[in-house]
């Protein structure tokens, strides 16, 4: 399965200590159509150009900027693009996916889309962090559904008992360091998660959480149903490089 670390320029100094197949999170939509990205070195090459369309303007011209990214993934070497879109799908940002799929494609390049944009064409990524029902059935409905990769947002999750809604909410890392301090810990099969329970303030909490060996075991799930790419956001994970990935070499040889 083909892996890929999300990082911004910044991040992958770090990063490359451990991992090296990146996904760029240094580009953004400008005013008038165009392509912004920001402190990129100038040796930067290969892996996949992230876009995000955070407080992006309206696309008036999908064709010049769709164009815009075309050049960059040659200049740059980049297999394909990844449409880091968190805004509702609008008709001009659906206008210039799906041009941006045309070149893509003429180009032998992926566009890596989120759910709610999947097009033909277009490999739709699919959050791995839920929090019910059984994982593999999850994945084999989402497969079904076209061609897809996984986004393995690192599962951290807060429920207070009883939760009828069964809606949590996300801990931060010094929360739930706090939480999991000297608990005891259990694996869920079904959601391939671990978790445990704690008493806060009087009441009952269910946290559900992510490890290394969780999202391994998910990598495994999504591989053995063909699926071909899953991506890595490094903040959520640097802490886990060392036991996903091994750890860095000695700088003294040693």
């Amino acid at each position: 399965m083909q892996l890929y670390l999300s990082v911004t320029p910044e991040q992958i100094r770090p990063a490359s200590a451990y991992y090296r197949n990146f996904a760029h999170v240094a580009y953004r939509i400008g005013s008038e159509s165009t392509l912004l990205y920001s402190n990129l070195l100038i040796q930067t090459r290969g892996g996949l150009l992230s876009l995000s369309d955070l407080d992006a303007p309206t696309i008036t011209a999908p064709q010049r900027l769709a164009g815009a990214v075309i050049r960059e993934c040659c200049r740059r070497g980049y297999s394909g693009v990844v449409a880091d879109f968190e805004a509702k799908p609008t008709q001009d940002r659906l206008q210039f996916l799906a041009r941006l799929q045309e070149m893509l494609q003429q180009n032998q390049r992926v566009l890596y889309v989120p759910e709610t944009y999947r097009m033909p064409g277009a490999v739709t990524l699919i959050t791995t962090a839920i929090s019910g029902g059984d994982f593999q059935t999850y994945l084999e409905d989402k497969v079904r559904q076209g061609s897809i990769a996984l986004d393995l947002q690192r599962l951290r999750m807060d429920f207070p008992l009883p939760a009828p809604t069964g809606e949590g909410s996300p801990l931060t890392a010094e929360s739930f360091a706090v939480l999991s301090k000297d608990r005891s810990v259990f694996y869920s099969p079904s959601l391939a998660a671990r978790y445990f329970t704690c008493v806060q303030g009087g009441e009952t909490h269910f946290v559900l959480y992510d490890d290394a060996d969780t999202l391994r075991r998910k990598l495994q799930i999504g591989k053995k149903l063909g699926v071909s790419t899953a991506f890595l956001m490094y903040p959520e994970v640097a802490d886990l490089l060392p036991a996903l990935f091994g750890q860095p070499p000695s700088r003294t040889g040693k």
